[in-house]
């Protein structure tokens, strides 16, 4: 299918030489990026008895902001103190006179996390605009998931080295303390190497200085990501927010307590809700166990995040006891802990967007297509907690095309579809077979197709003699055919050899838009999209996030 290009408007121009810039735009449907569920498609394309009324598209929201929760004025002081600076002074102030929010967030990584990240936040700012030009005045919040524990998701970034790319690796996953909140995790001296190789694969800019000042040791990972996010969009006033201490968990309380006083009210729910879906063909994007609740401990003493797990009543429980590792624990015991050290109950990926929209009274949240499909079960969530279903919208999904890379799609007539389509072997082997001489092509195509003429006619003859004559003669051809592609096969080897610069450019290619069968958003850290085209990527990113474009927008310069 043939990407929709539009000329970007209200781009920003710069004073560098070196910043390069992305003028025009593709849009390709959802459907053109591989990997994607069955579910987060349908709910993105409204499909009937799959979409959720809170799954909408911007064009149809209609900004009504839920009522200020009791708790407003002190959330934006807590907001306020997290960024002081000058230029989130005016999305405070609008948030004090009762502004409405529109929420994204992430786990917080290495080096600023991969390019999808900033994606999130320009889609987030996009619609806080697109709300306060239509007279509801909103402000963008990032949330800075600090409470996840698994490290080995977030240790590591890849950058491109030239044609190249080369993955940085903070520490071994099992040389941190067990299962802790990453967002706590302190940054030891094993950074400096990292931050010094970063730098050089980075070349000086702005956003490398930004990287450097962020992750220093003695931060935890949580600050050096919140910093290099702050300046990255400081010029759009996006306001970033760690809700893991005790002041917001203590805001948030009703919902913890909802969860650990409803617990068996809610897994029965989810249960009912997974039935649903897998009735309907899908899988759920998460398992609910027997045993499986929606909250973690944060143990007091080595800090480690455990599951909650719910034990069955009995006579002499009839309430039912949870179990924390090998520790059981009553109800009153949870809240207890609750009460006095609140910021020790954590919420799970199902329970943690209810809590969140607790907090932050959200008109709309932006999320990856994880947490869109999230929706099709914490619904339920919603309906019992808040009584209400917050909406949410899918972010902003694009690849940068680089004009290096430009030019070998150019020169070899690849699109992005196609790039999708292949591994670097697969796509060497197609721009060879597009490299070769025309008359090998011409006098491969004649065989083929007198081969294949011949074959069908004398197969249907033999099946109209005998059902099973036919079907030895469909497997004699098949393996004729199969020799046939192997003659393709050895022409395009044979180029292969001729031009060693089509397996160089189909490696390159494969890297920059497709490394390891993965989208470049997934992979490439943002920090060197940041470096190359300046901070002005922000604004660049916020206006293309706020296009008409709902699927997948490749960058070109």
């Amino acid at each position: 299918m043939c990407p929709r290009r539009a000329d970007e408007t209200n781009r920003r121009e710069t004073e560098s030489p070196e910043v390069i810039d992305l003028p025009t735009a593709d849009c390709y449907p959802m459907t053109v990026m591989p990997g994607m569920s069955r579910l987060f498609l349908d709910l993105s394309a409204g499909v009937p008895g799959a979409a959720l009324p809170a799954v909408v598209s911007s064009n149809q929201h209609k900004w009504e902001r839920p009522p200020l929760p009791a708790h407003w004025p002190e959330l934006v002081k807590l907001l306020a103190a997290q960024n002081p600076s000058v230029s989130a002074a005016p999305a405070i102030a609008a948030l004090a006179q009762g502004a409405g929010t529109v929420v994204t967030g992430q786990q917080v990584g290495l080096f600023g996390g991969p390019l999808f990240v900033p994606f999130k936040a320009a889609t987030a700012l996009a619609r806080a605009r697109q709300a306060t030009a239509a007279g509801h005045p909103h402000a963008a919040i990032f949330w800075l998931a600090t409470e996840d524990h698994d490290f080995a998701e977030i240790d590591h970034i890849t950058f491109p080295a030239g044609r190249s790319l080369e993955k940085l690796q903070y520490a071994d996953a099992a040389e941190i303390a067990a299962a802790r909140p990453v967002g706590s995790l302190v940054i030891d001296e094993r950074i400096t190497p990292l931050i010094d190789r970063a730098a050089e694969l980075l070349g000086p800019s702005d956003a490398t200085d930004a990287l450097v000042a962020a992750y220093q040791p003695g931060r935890t990972f949580a600050q050096a990501f919140a910093d290099f996010y702050a300046k990255v969009f400081a010029a759009q006033g996006l306001l970033i927010v760690d809700a893991s201490g005790r002041e917001f968990h203590r805001l948030g309380a009703p919902v913890l307590r909802a969860a650990i006083e409803r617990a068996d009210e809610f897994h029965a729910a989810l249960l009912e809700r997974n039935a649903q879906l897998e009735a309907d063909g899908y899988h759920a994007q998460v398992n609910v166990a027997p045993d499986s609740s929606l909250l973690f401990l944060i143990d007091e003493g080595t800090g480690a995040r455990v599951a909650l797990k719910r034990l069955p009543e009995t006579a002499s429980e009839p309430d039912g006891l949870w179990a924390v590792g090998q520790r059981k624990l009553t109800t009153l015991d949870l809240i207890a802990i609750l009460s006095a050290e609140p910021e020790r109950i954590s919420p799970s990926a199902l329970l943690r967007p209810v809590f969140q929209d607790f907090l932050l009274s959200n008109s709309l949240i932006i999320g990856g297509p994880a947490e869109i499909a999230y929706f099709a079960q914490s619904a339920v969530l919603y309906e019992r907690i808040l009584g209400r279903q917050t909406p949410a919208e899918p972010r902003f999904f694009g690849t940068l095309i680089e004009p290096a890379i430009a030019k070998l799609l150019q020169r070899h007539e690849l699109s992005l579809e196609q790039v999708y389509a292949e591994n670097p072997a697969s796509l060497a082997q197609h721009l060879a077979a597009r490299s070769m001489p025309v008359e090998t092509k011409q006098k491969l195509a004649a065989a083929g197709n007198a081969l294949d003429t011949e074959l069908t006619s004398l197969v249907e003859w033999m099946q109209s003699q005998d059902q099973g004559l036919g079907q030895s003669a469909e497997t004699s051809a098949g393996k004729i055919r199969y020799q046939m592609n192997r003659l393709r096969t050895l022409a395009a080897n044979f180029q292969l050899q001729k031009e060693a610069s089509l397996t160089r450019h189909a490696e390159a290619v494969g890297n920059a838009l497709f490394p390891g069968g993965v989208l470049q958003e997934r992979v490439h850290g943002a920090a060197y999209y940041f470096a190359r085209h300046g901070l002005e990527l922000a604004e660049t990113l916020c206006v293309q996030a706020g296009s008409s474009c709902a699927g997948h927008t490749a960058l070109w310069p």
